[in-house]
């Protein structure tokens, strides 16, 4: 099979899709509630004055409003969101820019709405000014967060890059319009297990070596920290509310799909070597950070399969009994989507057999 997984291209036009409603784009100010008070996210989202600040594909907002209709604040000239009213979806924005998104003539009464960030835009900064209601309305009280936490940790294979397109071959637009995070297979995990998540995935990245050696100075550990990618040295800060019982890490694909080339300073033992070492202090980070308690699931397929069980065996062998090793099972799978990408098909399938796995593992929930 190729292997010509790229990375994400860089955003061109600015232009707005909607589907079956009504949108404004003056901006409007926020309800006098803090947006932060008023909306629930498990996403790495940065406080700024009036606005969330975000860089990472998936992230969602969910609120609760009164009336008959809803705005959306944002300002993003690159991202597409997905706007969903109680449960489905009635408009899909694209690279929106500065704008109040209006949702109108919902019935009376209390609605629960949630916007989701569909694909992974690490060169811009998005940024959410908070639901508002229509008049005669009203944004109430956050919707409480879920007691389940997942953290998933990829590259473009977790970020569903071009996982809607109808073909393998595809330029920089369509593989931004035809990306989705939200039916991804770590999402669509997430909520059958009825859990907040994070997808922390940046295309194109591996553990120690990008795709076909691009941006050598760099690599995904450059911005696993990181709230805005964009942004060198920045740092997210947890609220102390993340507190993930599962994290699923999913890297490697980059690191070894392409042969070395000429002037990469790795020999293919040198690669192996200095991607197991450098995944291993990854997990003893993740470690670190999210407690003794936290399952770690190493995923490994293709070509670094066999490095990935070498590490989970060494911390396994040193004393850690809850980093587990899964070797994904790509058998079915049609790589539909651009480039030769998981298709949301193979999303559905790998999600399946995910949350078969996890039904297994004794996860402290």
């Amino acid at each position: 099979m190729p292997m010509p997984w790229l990375r994400m291209l860089a955003a061109s036009a600015v232009s707005t899709v909607l589907i079956g409603t009504s949108a404004v784009t003056t901006a409007a100010a926020p309800e006098p509630r803090g947006v932060r008070d008023s909306v629930h996210t498990a996403g790495r989202v940065k406080v700024a004055g009036d606005v969330l600040q975000y860089s990472w594909p998936g992230v969602y907002f969910e609120g609760r409003v009164r009336g008959t209709g809803v705005g959306v604040v944002l300002d993003d000239p690159a991202a597409d969101y997905d706007v969903q009213v109680d449960g489905a979806t009635v408009a899909t924005l694209t690279a929106p820019g500065r704008t109040t998104h209006w949702v109108r003539g919902l019935r009376d009464g209390v609605h629960s709405v949630r916007l989701v960030k569909r694909n992974d835009t690490p060169w811009s900064t998005s940024s959410f000014g908070g639901f508002v209601a229509a008049p005669g309305g009203a944004v109430l009280a956050r919707p409480a967060a879920r007691s389940r936490h997942i953290e998933f940790i990829g590259d473009s294979l977790t970020a569903g890059y071009g996982n809607l397109s109808t073909s393998r071959d595809c330029d920089g637009e369509q593989l931004k319009r035809t990306t989705n995070t939200d039916v991804s297979y770590g999402a669509l995990t997430a909520r059958r297990l009825r859990a907040d998540y994070q997808i922390n995935a940046y295309s194109g990245q591996g553990m120690v070596r990008n795709y076909n050696g691009s941006s050598p100075e760099v690599n995904y550990r450059t911005f696993y920290d990181r709230a805005l990618l964009n942004v060198p040295g920045d740092v997210w800060q947890n609220p102390g509310t993340w507190r993930p019982q599962l994290v699923v890490v999913h890297l490697g694909t980059n690191d070894f799909s392409t042969p070395v080339n000429p002037g990469e300073p790795w020999t293919d033992e040198s690669l192996a070597a200095a991607y197991r070492s450098a995944y291993l202090g990854f997990l003893e980070k993740l470690r670190k950070r999210y407690g003794a308690a936290t399952t770690i699931l190493a995923v490994g397929t293709g070509p670094f399969a066999g490095h990935v069980e070498h590490v989970v065996r060494e911390r396994t062998g040193a004393g850690d009994r809850r980093v587990r090793f899964w070797s994904l099972d790509t058998t079915g799978l049609d790589h539909a989507g651009c480039h030769w990408h998981y298709s949301a098909r193979d999303h559905r399938l790998l999600a399946d057999r995910l949350t078969a796995l996890l039904a297994g593992l004794p996860i402290r929930w």
